[in-house]
């Protein structure tokens, strides 16, 4: 850390450049001779990113921010809320702490938790930024979180691994073993010192293979915020033997969507299908990613209109955890057709259907946006490529 950052004139600077082109910046020149322009840059870069991710430290004065891509890579603080919601009890330790944002939320429910940091001037940072914050209860480590549970050696309630999904030359890994730490080489050390284990994942990972990959697998979380996943949550609970239970959770300002099912429910659930009814029902993200495609419309009694459209209809109008509309007309997949209907502009959405969406908008000269719907999908019983034409439920 360079503490001549948090001088008044530098933090004012930075505050006051927030939208400043940082070209024009640097062509310019900053107006402290003691310090790398760099450093100030890299200040500006990293808390304007925090805006809307993380507004408690965008919104407190003097916090020391790290390189914009540990921004990018932090939880945002509507996640970490939530996981933080999961856990409690006397301790924790995050073994792959970074930014720090997740110890921070696990710290308001566990006594004492420990935030383990390889990286030296970042654990600086972020124990800097805790005493700015107020937080007490939170010890900072700067060593890999691996070797501080084998020194310690003693029994903790829970233990979080957020595992670096980057190799050494910073490119992205997508696959459980290539992230750091190992979890499939590491999840039995991690069950020895504690009884929960939350490992958060990218939502990219296959959930059927990562079911495979790991032990005792007590609940799976599926977070997305504004109808985007952004995490898988593994919760891993020692000597754990039952059905996994599976969480889908929306969140927004609006509201939260809920919905939640046993892994096994999806194979057993059965499903009727029909064609289009009143109202159409498109599960949102975190359903989609979670594969409850016949547990979603079992649990809400709808119809389904295909097996791989995931789209489901029904007569009355239901509480679905999506989006929802109503079927004003359904129409054959032709350009005849649907030049009778005089529509110029809509929003369109394809399931199981084999044109993409940029295509359709050229050959039938769609504009995006309006109030009207419409659905490309593929009918259960013919196969038959229809429009769906809605308006919001």
């Amino acid at each position: 850390m360079n503490n001549r950052i948090l001088n008044n004139d530098i933090q004012e600077f930075i505050s006051e450049n927030l939208n400043s082109k940082i070209s024009g910046l640097l062509l310019k020149g900053l107006p402290f001779e003691a310090i790398d322009p760099k450093e100030i840059i890299e200040q500006i870069e990293a808390k304007k990113r925090c805006k809307a991710k993380l507004s408690t430290w965008y919104n407190t004065k003097c916090i020391y921010y790290p390189n914009k891509l540990n921004i990018e890579q932090t939880s945002s603080e509507i996640t970490a809320s939530y996981k933080a919601n999961l856990v409690s009890g006397n301790s924790l330790v995050d073994v792959t702490g970074g930014f720090g944002v997740d110890a921070y939320y696990f710290s308001k429910k566990v006594a004492s938790v420990i935030h383990c940091e390889v990286d030296k001037h970042l654990s600086q940072i972020v124990s800097y930024n805790y005493r700015i914050l107020d937080v007490t209860n939170i010890e900072c480590l700067n060593d890999n979180g691996i070797d501080v549970l084998k020194q310690k050696n003693k029994a903790f309630e829970w233990i979080y691994v957020d595992p670096s999904r980057r190799d050494d030359k910073k490119n992205k890994v997508f696959l459980l073993s290539d992230a750091t730490p190992n979890i499939k080489t590491f999840q039995g050390l991690f069950l020895k010192y504690a009884e929960h284990v939350m490992i958060k994942t990218s939502p990219l990972l296959d959930i059927k293979a990562t079911l495979k990959d790991l032990s005792f697998v007590k609940e799976l979380h599926v977070v997305a915020v504004n109808n985007e996943v952004k995490e898988l949550l593994w919760l891993l609970e020692r000597d754990f033997q039952d059905d996994v239970r599976v969480k889908t959770i929306n969140l927004s300002n609006e509201k939260q969507q809920l919905f939640e099912f046993k892994y096994k429910d999806e194979s057993e659930a059965s499903i009727e299908y029909n064609t289009p009814l009143t109202y159409l029902y498109e599960p949102n993200s975190a359903i989609l990613k979670s594969g409850a495609f016949n547990a979603v419309g079992f649990a809400f009694n709808a119809f389904k209109l295909h097996k791989h459209s995931h789209l489901y209809t029904s007569e009355e109008l239901i509480d679905f955890p999506g989006r929802r509309f109503k079927i004003e007309k359904s129409i054959p997949f032709n350009k005849k057709a649907f030049s009778k209907e005089g529509i110029k502009k809509a929003n369109v959405t394809t399931r199981n259907f084999p044109i993409p969406v940029s295509k359709i908008r050229k050959d039938l000269k769609i504009k995006d946006g309006g109030s009207i719907y419409l659905f490309f999908t593929t009918i259960w019983h013919t196969n038959q490529k229809v429009i769906i034409i809605c308006s919001k439920a």
